[in-house]
């Protein structure tokens, strides 16, 4: 994990494969894109309304988000009119520039922990990939030598907790859990409990999968919070929100709930490899000044890749 709690992991260009897996994983995404692109300036020999009306269409297309788009048409627009701009190859090049920049303003650092264990709450609604992300982060995190404690603290659904349970029979992490409808709060505190006794590094903390517009199961992860708090000082110290790439701009309302009650820090992005619709990470980060921490992009367990935003954009361009 390249955006290590503790500090000490590689960065992700020593990662063997990883652009390449990212360019495969957005490839709906970049080929759809680009090749509207494409379409809208091919055979043209200068750039007017029509060809930003069909710039417009592609980057709406991609789930870049209406606002970002707005902002990339106006800097065409005043380098068209300042004459700065005239070809596909700087056209690219200046929604390149833009995009990184959206993206690199969201990144945040993880905040350093100096004492283990590292305590990472896992939020977002049923459906989303949550405790599949969970399962493929306890496996990155062992691949850095991290040892890690799951925390079956989504006691709303017993099918839940089996599904935890044979993630960690996959990956070898010990597991917490209760009976079905036990307190939630009283999981974690037992996780937490363990895993200081135990000297763990990680605890990954299921809850349950929210509806969004149920306040009082939001409640729920503010309790949950407030514990993790009492028995670790600054703990969790991430919460990520896991979004389905594919619920396109749809994700944004649920983001928008969520960090409202649980002070969601990072995304955890599942299924891009599914959408042409890659894009709503900018929309994402964009809209909810929020980085972007992991995304999925297949079904086997070392698929969820560290976001990086400079790997991201060149997928899309190079």
């Amino acid at each position: 994990m390249f955006k290590s709690l503790f500090g000490s992991s590689p960065a992700p260009s020593s990662e063997p494969g990883l652009l390449e897996r990212l360019k495969a994983g957005i490839q709906k995404t970049r080929a759809g894109l680009m090749e509207k692109i494409e379409d809208a300036v091919s055979g043209r020999k200068e750039i007017d309304a029509d060809v930003l009306e069909e710039l417009e269409y592609a980057l709406i297309t991609a789930d870049i988000g209406a606002k970002t788009t707005a902002e990339i048409l106006e800097l065409i627009r005043q380098r068209v009119d300042r004459h700065q701009v005239g070809d596909i190859a700087e056209l690219k090049s200046l929604i390149r520039e833009h995009l990184l920049e959206i993206l690199q303003a969201t990144e945040k650092p993880v905040p350093l922990v100096k004492d283990p264990p590292a305590v990472v709450m896992v939020v977002g609604v049923n459906g989303a990939g949550k405790t599949t992300s969970i399962g493929k982060l306890t496996r990155r995190l062992q691949s850095e030598g991290r040892t890690v404690l799951l925390c079956a603290a989504d006691t709303f659904r017993a099918a839940a907790i089996e599904q935890l349970e044979v993630w960690a029979e996959r990956t070898g992490a010990g597991l917490i859990r209760q009976q079905p409808g036990s307190d939630p709060s009283a999981v974690l505190f037992d996780a937490l409990q363990a895993a200081k006794a135990r000297k763990v590094d990680y605890v990954i903390v299921d809850t349950a999968g929210r509806l969004h517009t149920k306040t009082n199961l939001m409640a729920e992860l503010e309790k949950m919070r407030r514990t993790a708090a009492r028995v670790i000082p600054e703990a969790p110290h991430e919460v990520l929100l896991v979004i389905e790439a594919t619920t396109g701009q749809n994700g944004l309302e649920q983001a928008r709930k969520f960090t409202e009650s649980s002070a969601v820090t990072g995304i955890i992005l599942t299924k891009l490899d599914g959408t042409a619709k890659g894009g709503v990470v900018v929309a994402i980060s964009r809209e909810l000044n929020l980085p972007i921490r992991y995304v999925g992009v297949g079904e086997q367990l070392d698929d969820l890749l560290p976001f990086e935003p400079e790997n991201f954009v060149a997928s899309l361009f190079d």
